[in-house]
């Protein structure tokens, strides 16, 4: 298999500035011998994460980026807040430092007290947060990254990356009974919303690149924002405006694994002054997707916060209507996050434009699920998953959608494992890559979930003789694991549709079906769609700037 067939090379990323793409002495754009693990919930990710900053000493390294911060935030249990937690390992003596998104204004829903009281908790401990708001007008800094370095102990160092904050709501698990410390979002999902999330553990020489894009942003010379209000208000809370100097960078960590993993970004292009590490910006998340999805035969397993910009979704549509085999599968929030009475009919008319122009690229062969948990309320799905033919596997802070890849600050990692699956060694896509380990184990760990089957354990496997015969797992052939989830959501549909009398059908998922608008509100947000605002509320002017 030749990784130039799916990963961007260094001229393909589009951005000739970035270290990222000079680190290795064989000029790749990617770095080989990884050990890649998904960590599926955000308790999962919380309870490992905790663990490791527990381990760390004086002189080690910890930095991160997040959208949002809430310093109360248990990771795992009473005393393991995560201010706390990053409080206690500046105390240690460890190095904290962090990038926090200013956020907007409270008022509007968004995370400014939380940001910046995480931050004070930080600072105060001896680390150190800056509130970065060198965003395009209206964008936000999405990126969600841990790196813990250890100078001493470099078998330690890790990475992590995907979709989960440091924040409420996102503490949740298997059973899906929601974050004790919650968020209201759309009424639907209650009081503990349900959440579904997946983040990445990753260990070997792309802990290096991680920490590269960490370091790109800090050093940027360009002031933390250029508001004139948000400055003096910087003055007055006596915030720390400068960043202070890193330590060298260490050599990265020796290999350990058979992932190979790309670091993809996007970055907007800036009015007035562009990013030093990026001058034009970088769209190397669209440009990765449209180059897997040119290899897409099989199946496109997808799970995605909205999937609703019909410009984004053309890259998809595309692969579907060139491909009459080519099958798509995706698990998306019921209903939006936001449920007031303009946001959600502007989000469901996206959503609805978009999957519109999927089915007419793909007819029967294209089929969209929500999830529910076994008290029948809704699962919010936060993660950002996309798996291509059982080859290529992204997870990140990237949603498909306009502003995820345009105009807000991204970060996702594509993953290819040299490994293939040694239990079914089918080739999906049928151009000779065959199957491999992460990407296939990831979509079965996801799907397993959904379809209530339990999870084939990795020891028991182990511990079987090598010659030993395995059943082939229905679930590995993309016709049969999409007739499978077509069979057990129109189970769970029907049980629902008789008054949920009997036993409940196993499994998760149901058929999406999009709340219906009244005519009034369609008269009134199409226009506004069509000519004015995509459903992430960017001006169609903006997206012509940031073309991908």
């Amino acid at each position: 298999m030749e990784l130039t067939e799916w990963l961007l090379t260094a001229a393909e990323r589009g951005n000739s500035a970035t270290r990222l793409d000079g680190r290795r002495a064989d000029g790749t754009s990617w770095s080989r011998g990884n050990l890649v693990r998904p960590l599926v919930h955000g308790a999962t990710y919380f309870r490992e994460l905790h663990r490791a900053i527990g381990e760390q000493r004086a002189g080690d390294l910890l930095l991160f980026t997040d959208w949002r911060g809430d310093p109360d935030e248990r990771l795992d249990g009473p005393d393991s807040e995560i201010g706390r937690v990053l409080a206690e390992a500046a105390e240690r003596g460890v190095i904290v430092k962090g990038l926090l998104w200013r956020s907007h204004l409270d008022r509007f829903q968004f995370s400014e007290a939380e940001n910046r009281h995480l931050g004070e908790e930080i600072e105060a401990a001896g680390g150190e947060c800056l509130l970065d708001m060198r965003v395009r007008p209206g964008g936000s800094h999405h990126q969600k990254l841990v790196v813990l370095r250890h100078p001493h102990r470099p078998e330690l160092d890790v990475a992590f990356v995907g979709g989960i904050d440091l924040c409420h709501n996102r503490n949740d698990d298997a059973t899906h009974r929601g974050d004790r410390q919650s968020l209201r979002i759309a009424a639907a999902y209650g009081p503990h919303p349900p959440w579904h999330d997946v983040q990445l553990a990753i260990r070997g020489p792309a802990v290096g690149d991680i920490e590269a894009v960490f370091r790109e942003r800090w050093e940027d010379p360009a002031p933390l924002t250029r508001s004139p209000l948000v400055r003096l208000r910087e003055l007055a809370h006596r915030e720390d405006t400068e960043a202070d100097r890193l330590p060298p960078q260490p050599p990265d960590p020796s290999p350990c694994g058979t992932q190979t993993l790309q670091v993809l970004r996007t970055y907007p292009n800036r009015l007035l002054r562009g990013y030093d590490f990026a001058p034009d910006g970088e769209r190397s998340i669209a440009r990765g997707y449209r180059k897997a999805l040119g290899r897409a035969r099989a199946l496109i397993y997808l799970e995605d916060q909205y999937l609703w910009s019909p410009h984004v979704v053309e890259s998809f549509a595309e692969a579907l209507a060139a491909h009459d085999g080519l099958r798509l599968i995706a698990v998306i929030p019921s209903v939006p996050e936001q449920d007031g009475r303009l946001t959600l009919p502007m989000n469901l008319i996206g959503r609805i434009t978009a999957l519109d122009r999927l089915r007419r690229a793909g007819g029967g062969r294209v089929a969209v699920y929500a999830l529910e948990n076994h008290a029948g309320t809704p699962v919010y799905v936060h993660a950002k998953v996309c798996v291509i033919d059982d080859v290529w596997a992204s997870v990140g802070s990237d949603n498909v959608n306009l502003r995820s890849w345009t105009h807000d600050s991204e970060l996702t990692c594509a993953v290819m494992d040299e490994a293939t699956d040694p239990r079914e060694p089918h080739d999906p896509g049928g151009l000779g890559d065959g199957a491999r380990a992460f990407a296939r184990e990831l979509r079965l760990e996801l799907s397993r979930e959904h379809l209530d089957m339990e999870p084939l354990s990795r020891e028991h496997l182990a511990m079987e003789p090598p010659s030993t015969p395995h059943a082939p797992d229905p679930l590995c052939d993309p016709a049969r694991a999409f007739d499978a989830f077509a069979a057990s959501a129109a189970a769970l549909d029907a049980w629902h549709g008789n008054g949920r009398h009997g036993p409940r059908p196993p499994g998760r998922l149901r058929t999406y079906v999009p709340p219906r608008l009244s005519r009034t509100t369609k008269a009134v947000c199409t226009p506004l769609h069509r000519l004015l605002i995509d459903p992430d509320g960017r001006p169609f002017g903006l997206r012509r700037r940031n073309g991908f």
